[in-house]
């Protein structure tokens, strides 16, 4: 399957010219494409700060969710169904979703947002960048490799913070295996995204085979225990699934249209952006050594989505 999608990137023409096929974006991006990944950064932290504000994590991530099956249903029921060389991308994604929010709930019982959060999402770029050199031929400038590790340093630093208890060393290896997860998924998504002339018909099926697993997981668990959270946390909930719908939606914009490194790396500039909220909302501690590692991560993934021309 995966060499299938590297032989579609190229084709040539009859007069001998090469030509970039559908699936194969370019490499830089454009400032639109910068701005609006920021944007989705911005939305995902947000998202993530409500979800650990709430009671209960799990209902929270699954209304989440949810909503964003919701709002793409459109996209399942108007658009055409997906091709056979699709579905095999959907099916992964959906099983590595599912890993993710259940390790994502797991460290948010555990450990504080600005703790967990730059991990997770920070070493994320780094297995992405990874995938994508190997399997997409999307290899890494020297500048690039100086960025991995830079942000390598950084989440080393982070992962030592208030290591001391049980409970601070566990959300360190939740928010390691979170980020595992999403080094995988993106990588999946970026590579299914492109096996579609639409991106939306892949966008619906990705967040509908996304939710589904994790919804009835928390009504099973969960059931009438849910109501109180439901009650007082269902409204901030909806609006984070607003947010992470909108974020995702342009994620996978963003990857059909420009490199994954590029985009993984850009959008995990949220770390800051979750330093900010878990200090302002959660009134978590946010000391020097912190702050300083949380710069230098995002130093890290800015370089590492700067190419060599």
């Amino acid at each position: 399957m995966l060499e299938g999608v590297g032989c579609a990137r190229m084709r040539v023409r009859e007069e001998g010219q090469l030509e970039t096929a559908a699936i194969a974006p370019e490499l830089s991006a454009d400032g639109l494409t910068v701005a609006l990944v920021l944007l989705s950064a911005l939305l995902h932290a947000s998202w993530n700060a409500l979800a650990k504000a709430s009671g209960d994590p799990l209902v929270n991530v699954a209304i989440v969710t949810g909503t964003g099956s919701l709002l793409t249903l459109p996209a399942v029921l108007l658009l055409p169904a997906p091709g056979p060389e699709t579905w095999p991308w959907l099916a992964a994604s959906g099983a590595l979703h599912y890993g993710y929010q259940l390790s994502l709930v797991r460290a948010y019982r555990l450990g504080d947002l600005s703790q967990v959060y730059p991990i997770a999402r920070g070493l994320a770029p780094l297995g992405v960048a990874t995938l994508a050199a190997i399997w997409a031929a999307e290899a890494l400038a020297p500048g690039q490799v100086v960025g991995l590790a830079l942000a390598s340093g950084a989440i080393m630093s982070l992962a030592g913070l208030r290591a001391a208890g049980p409970s601070t060393r566990g959300a360190v290896g939740m928010a390691i295996v979170t980020a595992t997860w999403i080094g995988l998924y993106t990588f999946v998504d970026g590579s299914g995204v492109r096996s579609v002339g639409q991106p939306a018909i892949y966008m619906g099926w990705s967040f509908l085979l996304g939710s589904l697993p994790i919804v009835l997981t928390a009504v099973l668990v969960r059931g009438r225990s849910a109501l109180p959270a439901l009650r007082r946390n269902g409204p901030r909930a909806l609006g984070g699934g607003v947010m992470a719908t909108l974020g995702y939606v342009i994620t996978l914009w963003a990857m059909s249209r420009t490199s994954m490194a590029v985009v993984a790396s850009l959008r995990e500039s949220s770390v800051l952006f979750a330093a900010i909220l878990g200090t302002r909302m959660l009134g978590e501690p946010f000391g020097r050594r912190r702050q300083w590692a949380a710069l230098l991560l995002v130093v890290g993934l800015v370089l590492v989505q700067i190419r060599a021309v």
